[in-house]
This record gives C-alpha cells, sequence and structure tokens, in this order.
C-alpha cells in the first residue's frame, strides 16, 4: 500500500494552488457582478420577508399570492421613500431664483478677490473659464453617455430583484433540498440549523441598519434645524439614507448642506457648523450607534469589517460595500457550523467579553510586576553604588 505522504504536494505547492484559485474567483466575481450583484440584494430580501411569507402561508394564503403580496409591500415601501425625496426635490425649484442670485454674488466677490490677491483680471479669468468650459462641453457627451449607460444598468438589474426575490421564495424548499444533495454527509437539521441562523443574522442586521438609519437621520435633521439651515429634514434623511454605503455616504450626503449653508447664509462659520453636525454624527455613528446596535447583531469585529468593506468596494464598487457586512457575518455562521471552519469563524468574530477582562488582568498584572522589578532594581543600585549626597547628609 502507498504511504499517503508520499502523494502529499509541498507547502508552497498549496500555497500557489490556493493563490490561483483566489485569483480566479476574483476573476469570476469581477465577470459577472452585472449578474450577481443583483441576486445578492434578492437573496437579502428574500431573508428578510421569508418569516412574512410564511406567515401568510399558516393562514392558508396561496404561496404566489402571498410572495406577490410581500413584493408588493417592498415596493410600496420603496416607491414611498424615493417619493418622499423627490418631493424634496421639487421645494427646490421655489428657492432656485434666490439661490441663482447668491451664487452670482459669490462668484462675483470670488472674482474681485482674485483680482486683488493674485492680479488677475476679470477678462483672463472669463477667457480662462470659457476655454476650461469648452474642454468640459468637449467631453461632456462621452460623460453623459457613459452616466447613462450605468443609470440604465443599474434600473435593469433593479427590474430583476424582485424577479429573483419571487423564485428565491418560491423555490426556497427545492433550494434547500439542493443544499442537503450538496452536503450530503450533513445531517438535514444540521443544514436547517444553518439555513434558519443565516435567516435570523440577516433579519437582525437590516433591522438594525433601519433602526440606526433613523437615529443618524433624527441627529442630522436637528443639529441643521439648530443652524437654520432650509430643508433640514430632507437633508439628514438623504444623509442617513447614503449611510447605507459605509464611510463614503456621510461624505457624499454632507455635500448638499454644506453648499446650501453657502448659498443662503451671510457667514462661511453656517458651512462649517453643517461640517461639524456631520462630523460629530459620523463619529457617533462608527464608534457608539453601530457597533451597539448592527455589531451585536452580526458579531463580526471591526478587523473584519474593515478588510470585508475594503475588498467589497474594489471587487463591486458602493453595491460591494452595502453587501460587504450582511455576506460577511453569513460566512461567519457558515464557518461556525462546518467541522474545519470554526478557526475562520473565529477569526471573523468578536473578541468574548472574558478574553477581553483576562486581557486586562494580564495587562495589570504585568504593570505591577513591572513596577516591583523597577523597584527592587533601585534597591539594588543604592546597595552597590549608594548616593554619595545621601552619605554625606
Amino acid at each position: 500500500m502507498e504511504n499517503p505522504r508520499a502523494v502529499q504536494l509541498p507547502i508552497y505547492a498549496k500555497i500557489t494552488f490556493i493563490l490561483i484559485s483566489i485569483a480566479l474567483l476574483w476573476i469570476f466575481l469581477v465577470q459577472m457582478a452585472g449578474m450577481l450583484i443583483p441576486i445578492c440584494f434578492s437573496l437579502l430580501f428574500a431573508l428578510l420577508l421569508h418569516p412574512l411569507c410564511v406567515r401568510l402561508e399558516t393562514w392558508r394564503v396561496p404561496r404566489v399570492l402571498a410572495i406577490t403580496l410581500c413584493l408588493i409591500l417592498l415596493v410600496i415601501v420603496v416607491v414611498g421613500i424615493l417619493m418622499g425625496i423627490v418631493v424634496q426635490l421639487t421645494d427646490f425649484a421655489d428657492i432656485l431664483p434666490d439661490l441663482q442670485k447668491k451664487f452670482l454674488k459669490l462668484f462675483n466677490d470670488a472674482q474681485i478677490w482674485v483680482r486683488t490677491e493674485f492680479g488677475v483680471r476679470k477678462k483672463e479669468q472669463a477667457d480662462w473659464l470659457e476655454k476650461n468650459a469648452q474642454m468640459l462641453t468637449d467631453s461632456s457627451g462621452q460623460i453623459v453617455g457613459n452616466l447613462l449607460s450605468v443609470v440604465s444598468n443599474a434600473f435593469t438589474n433593479l427590474g430583476l430583484v424582485p424577479v429573483y426575490i419571487f423564485f428565491l421564495l418560491y423555490y426556497r424548499n427545492f433550494l434547500r433540498k439542493f443544499l442537503d444533495r450538496l452536503f450530503s454527509s450533513a445531517s438535514e437539521t444540521h443544514i436547517l440549523y444553518i439555513l434558519i441562523k443565516v435567516r435570523d443574522v440577516v433579519r437582525n442586521y437590516l433591522v438594525g441598519l433601519v433602526f440606526v438609519m433613523s437615529i443618524i437621520a433624527t441627529l442630522n435633521t436637528l443639529g441643521l434645524l439648530i443652524l437654520g439651515i432650509q430643508h433640514a429634514l430632507f437633508f439628514g434623511i438623504l444623509a442617513a439614507l447614503l449611510n447605507v454605503i459605509p464611510y463614503i455616504g456621510i461624505v457624499i450626503g454632507s455635500i448638499l448642506p454644506i453648499l446650501m449653508a453657502i448659498l443662503t447664509k451671510d457667514s462661511l462659520w453656517y458651512a462649517v457648523g453643517v461640517s461639524a453636525v456631520f462630523t460629530v454624527v459620523q463619529f457617533l455613528e462608527g464608534n457608539f450607534i453601530t457597533p451597539r446596535i448592527v455589531g451585536s447583531k452580526v458579531s463580526v469585529n471591526s478587523l473584519a469589517t474593515v478588510i470585508a468593506l475594503i475588498m467589497g468596494g474594489l471587487l463591486w464598487g458602493a453595491p460591494g460595500m452595502i453587501l460587504a457586512i450582511p455576506f460577511t457575518a453569513m460566512f461567519k455562521v457558515v464557518f461556525d457550523n462546518i467541522p474545519g471552519m470554526e478557526a475562520w469563524g473565529f477569526l471573523l468574530g468578536e473578541v468574548p467579553e472574558e478574553h477581553l477582562k483576562v486581557q486586562t488582568v494580564i495587562v495589570e498584572a504585568v504593570e505591577a510586576v513591572k513596577e516591583e522589578v523597577e523597584e527592587i532594581v533601585e534597591d539594588v543600585k543604592e546597595v552597590v553604588s549608594p548616593d554619595p549626597k545621601k552619605d554625606t547628609k
């Protein structure tokens, strides 16, 4: 019989195969982004709507009708949010003339400042602006074309999401049987347990995310109202909705109210105040609100979260950053319940509180020992080489 050790690959060969597999998987995910992104979002919404669909079916509502009612409810919520944004945007039409006058005044003041500080005449400034405007016009066709392509692809993918949700909910039993056959070595009860845990962690994450967005919208709106910024409610809600894109969304959401403060207020300190409001809210959200509300529900540590966000952004851009945290939490649940993968689940998870207490005790003990050692060293120095000043005294 051949010795199994004789056919084992060296460690460098295993690492090479792993790296090649990761590279091929990365290329596949990038190339299939147009199909995989709407499927991933559909999976999240399907897991969120699953309990409601099951409840309707227990009331003897046919599955097709139950799924349709769930989708109608989801569409009503999304359309309601979009309509609220559109209504707020239409209100800007009333103040556009005033904003235009304010902008022209600021532009004229800027020209005077440039002429005073740098000696550039208004005609030279106008020639420079005309030249750059011409360059912008020449490239605007390509920019608009790319923008329309991105928007059309986004709406196409958005239209596919309800279709995917419908089939994921309709064929959920079939898909579960597929997983039972795919992982035949595991018991059906164990697979069902993993699926329930994945569903619960995704649902808790989405519910926690909505709660966090509500808190952020309230804080943003209150801060803008205190500063007297027009349309504070709209700006507060918009920034909260954009916060679904970690780190970047809050920056994008703060640009519009800052511009509004510049155009509608006589002092630039209002714009500084708006920036301060969003900075404080972002600090509270990143260090207290999200870790306590969302972090406790997904049980993923901060290091794994940051790495997942970076990889998601590199892979699929903003949609990848939105999907990064819930899918990392799903992977953690799967790793925790697969023999041989528990270490990876532990790596993604939060540091247990008892471990933190043990670390604190160890640090305190080391500090105490360090102080004792320093005192002993000082005593030894006194014995070996006593201070002559002390002897004279």
